[in-house]
């Protein structure tokens, strides 16, 4: 009996220990803030966010830090420097535009000095981006590799590209972690101070799936805020009409606010085709050889140079050719119904009618937005 009581004292004296220790120390749960995207009029309600990377206050501001910090590429000497941003400017749509400071001709090279294949594809409305990313889209979400499926992905293969940051992801997660404020942010956005690059891709990603264009002067025109000129009009006639310009089968129109389907064609530039990243490169049916992404057409004023190889350095060079310039192959798209007669023969006031539309779709609001630019100060820097 004595042993008992003995056996039942220690019991509740673990019991009440226990207890105490439990009130001194509670359990911490990590919590983050929901970012909300408010779909806009007219756009899609389907988001492309993996259930593995929700969209959280905390990681978009922690990515929009990485996106624009040089030292994504693991090294701190000036001339080693590289971001997302060294590239992707935001007043040129997220692209390097034709006036880019160090760039020229649109095509960009990383820090090796290896130029890209392609030109740039720009960072714009790509939360609705179902069908796959790059030229070619070889990124794509039912990829049956799973490293090769989203935004996150692509995030790693720019860092670690030769022809672009030519990272080193051991060297980038050694430097980040020492470097004051980083981690921290990565407890806020992911609940560990450790820093991996897998949470450095998605807090990149997330940042870039903020980067959304919705008020262009056509978004204000079909929201009743605004009116088009006689000439803007005519051109969106133009835009959306087979028998006019006939861009909407690829670039969408009023019914599809992104002015792109995400899709890829072959739209008649060349008759043989043996470019190594085209289409075909993805799916190895002979019908893709020579397709590529249409891209989206918001701001596509400042996106130049045009077409996957930068041929094209105007807008008027690109009309100039769907009107004369299409040339016919067993692969071209059924989509291009004028081929047979060269292009859709428009004449030089329908042209700049065309233009004149293409133009309302430049988001100055996109272009400066203060939440998209490169921060005043990045976190090792805020403390000093």
């Amino acid at each position: 009996m004595n042993a008992l009581k003995k056996y039942v004292g220690w019991v509740m004296i673990l019991l009440i220990v226990s207890s105490c220790k439990t009130e001194q120390e509670p359990i911490t749960v990590h919590e983050t803030t929901p970012y909300i995207i408010d779909i806009p009029f007219a756009f899609p309600t389907k988001l492309n966010i993996p259930e593995d990377n929700p969209m959280t206050v905390e990681g978009v501001e922690l990515g929009r830090y990485l996106f624009y910090d040089g030292r994504m590429s693991g090294r701190t000497h000036p001339d080693s420097l590289m971001s997302c941003g060294t590239c992707h400017l935001q007043k040129n749509n997220f692209e390097a535009g034709i006036d880019h400071p160090v760039f020229t001709d649109g095509f960009v090279h990383g820090i090796n000095g290896i130029q890209t294949q392609h030109v740039m594809l720009p960072l714009i409305n790509l939360v609705w981006n179902h069908n796959g990313y790059g030229w070619n889209g070889f990124i794509t979400p039912d990829n049956d590799d799973p490293a090769l499926r989203n935004i996150e992905d692509f995030v790693r293969i720019a860092v670690l590209a030769e022809d672009e940051i030519a990272g080193d992801t051991n060297r980038i997660k050694k430097l980040f972690q020492n470097l004051e404020g980083y981690p921290e942010l990565f407890f806020k956005a992911f609940g560990s101070d450790k820093i991996t690059f897998k949470n450095m891709e998605r807090a990149i990603a997330q940042f870039v799936r903020t980067l959304i264009s919705t008020d262009s002067r056509f978004d204000r025109y079909l929201r009743g805020e605004t009116q088009l000129t006689a000439s803007e009009l005519n051109g969106f006639v133009l835009f959306t009409t087979e028998e006019g310009a006939d861009c909407f089968h690829c670039h969408g129109g009023s019914g599809n606010p992104l002015f792109t389907t995400h899709l890829f064609y072959n739209n008649g530039k060349d008759t043989i085709f043996d470019e190594p990243m085209d289409r075909f490169a993805v799916t190895g049916d002979p019908m893709d050889k020579g397709a590529y992404k249409a891209p989206t057409l918001r701001n596509i004023e400042l996106s130049g140079p045009y077409m996957h190889d930068g041929r094209f350095a105007t807008l008027d060079e690109v009309i100039d050719f769907y009107s004369h310039h299409v040339k016919s192959s067993e692969q071209i798209d059924p989509l291009m119904h004028h081929v047979l007669r060269g292009g859709v023969q428009l004449t030089p006031p329908q042209k700049e009618d065309l233009k004149a539309f293409i133009r309302t779709l430049r988001d100055d609001t996109f272009l400066t937005n203060p939440d998209f630019a490169e921060p005043k100060k990045f976190p090792d820097e805020i403390s000093k």
